[in-house]
C-alpha cells in the first residue's frame, strides 16, 4: 500500500507560528494546479504500481481550492494510479473556509475525511497566532461538517502558547472533545526561525511558558483524551478506536508515499526526495523539464535511524522481530545496549515482542530516540 500527499502552498494569511512552506499571494493558483497535473504524470511510476490507500491535501490551506479544482486533481490521480475503492482522502481545512455551501460542495467530491486547523477555542490566542477564524466559527465548522455527512473529522490544537494557563487549556480540551470528532492532533508550540513568533521571542516581546507548565498541559491532554475514550496512538495524536489517520500511520510504519507540489517530500523505502520550496520556481522548472527536486539515497544506517524515529513514536513501538529482520543482530545489539538505561529508569517498557515509551518516556522522547541513533562517521 502507498499514499499520495499534495502540498497546497497558498494561505490567505500567514500565521505567526507556522514554518511550513506557504505564501499569501494566490495569483499563481491556476498555473500551480496545471503544474500539479504535469508532476503527477511525471511521477506516475514512482510508487511502482502499488495500490493507493490514502490521499492527503496538506498545506498551506487546501480549503482555498474550489470543488472543481479538487475534482480536477483527484480525477488525474485516479486516472494515473490504482486507488483503493475505500481510500482515505483527507482535506486540511480552516474553520472560516467551512461555510455551509463549501461543505456541501466538499461532500460532493471524493473527500471523506476532514482535518480542521482549529488550534484554539480562545479568541485572544487565535488573534495572537494570526488565525483568521474565531472560536464560534471553529465550533460551527465542525458541527456543520458532521451534519453534512462527514463522519471522519479530526481537529488540531496547540498547547504551550505564551500566557496559556492550565485553566484555559482545560477549557480548550473540554470544548474540543465535546464536538463530533474522532481524532485530535495536539502539538506543543515550536518557535521556528523565520516565523513571527520566533522574531518576537528574540526581541524579548514574547515569553515562552515555563517547561513545567508545558509538561502539565501535555499531561492534562493525555488524561482528558483517555477519559473520553481516545487512544494515544502516537505522541501527538489521539483517536477513537478504528479512527486512526491511515495516512499519518503509513508514514510511521515506513510505507511508500509520493509527495507533489512545492516542498513536498517523497519516500520509496530506498531514497527520499523533496521538491523545491518555491511555487514560482516549481511552476517554472516543472514545465521546462528541469529537475525541480533533490534526492538522497538512504544508507542502511539512515534506514535504521528512520525506523527508530517513526516506530518509537507510536503505541506499537519497536518490534523486536522486525528490527532484527530488517537490520540484523549487530544493530539490534546497538539498540538494546542503548535503550537499557531507559528501561531501568521506567521511560521505556519492554514487552515480550516490542519496546514502547512509557507515559514518562513521552516527555523525553527526543532524547531517547537520539540516543538510539547510529551516527555515520
Amino acid at each position: 500500500m502507498a499514499g499520495i500527499y499534495i502540498h497546497i502552498p497558498f494561505c490567505r494569511r500567514i500565521c505567526a507560528y507556522c514554518d511550513f512552506y506557504r505564501i499569501d499571494d494566490l495569483s499563481d493558483k491556476p498555473q500551480f494546479i496545471d503544474s500539479l497535473m504535469v508532476e503527477l504524470n511525471n511521477r506516475k511510476n514512482y510508487l511502482a504500481g502499488e495500490q493507493i490507500e490514502t490521499i492527503y491535501f496538506g498545506g498551506g490551506t487546501p480549503s482555498i481550492l474550489t470543488k472543481a479544482q479538487l475534482n480536477k486533481i483527484l480525477a488525474e490521480i485516479y486516472r494515473l494510479f490504482p486507488v483503493k475503492p475505500d481510500a482515505e482522502i483527507t482535506l486540511e481545512a480552516n474553520p472560516d473556509d467551512l461555510k455551509a455551501n463549501y461543505i456541501k460542495n466538499l461532500a460532493e467530491t471524493k473527500i471523506n475525511r476532514l482535518s480542521i486547523g482549529i488550534q484554539s477555542f480562545i479568541d485572544q490566542d487565535l488573534a495572537k497566532m494570526g488565525r483568521r477564524h474565531n472560536s464560534k466559527q471553529a465550533v460551527i465548522s465542525v458541527k456543520n461538517a458532521y451534519q453534512a455527512g462527514f463522519k471522519n473529522i479530526g481537529i488540531d490544537l496547540i498547547y504551550g502558547l505564551p500566557g496559556l494557563s492550565a485553566g484555559s487549556w482545560q477549557n480548550n480540551l473540554e470544548q474540543a472533545f465535546s464536538l463530533p470528532v474522532n481524532h485530535v492532533s495536539s502539538y506543543h508550540l515550536t518557535y521556528h526561525k523565520g516565523t513571527a513568533f520566533y522574531g518576537l521571542r528574540e526581541k524579548g516581546l514574547l515569553k515562552e511558558i515555563p517547561e513545567g507548565e508545558s509538561i502539565k498541559q501535555f499531561e492534562m491532554l493525555i488524561d482528558y483524551a483517555q477519559q473520553k475514550g481516545f487512544i494515544q496512538y502516537e505522541i501527538s495524536n489521539f483517536a477513537l478506536e478504528r479512527c486512526f489517520s491511515k495516512h499519518n500511520s503509513a508514514y510511521w510504519f515506513g510505507e511508500k508515499y509520493l509527495g507533489v507540489g512545492p516542498s513536498a517530500h517523497s519516500y520509496d523505502q530506498q531514497s527520499r526526495q523533496w521538491n523545491t520550496a518555491n511555487v514560482h520556481n516549481y511552476i517554472k522548472t516543472i514545465n521546462s523539464g528541469i529537475d525541480y527536486f533533490e534526492k538522497e539515497i538512504l544508507s542502511e544506517n539512515d534506514q535504521y535511524n528512520d525506523f527508530i524515529l517513526t516506530n518509537l513514536r507510536t503505541m506499537w513501538g519497536i518490534s523486536k522481530k522486525e528490527i532484527k529482520k530488517k537490520f540484523g543482530e549487530d544493530k539490534y545489539k546497538h539498540f538494546t545496549k542503548n535503550i537499557g538505561k531507559y528501561i531501568q529508569s521506567g521511560h521505556v517498557k519492554e514487552g515480550a515482542e516490542s519496546f514502547t515509551l512509557s507515559t514518562q518516556g513521552l516527555f523525553i522522547s527526543d532524547e531517547i530516540m537520539a540516543s538510539l541513533m547510529i551516527v555515520s562517521g
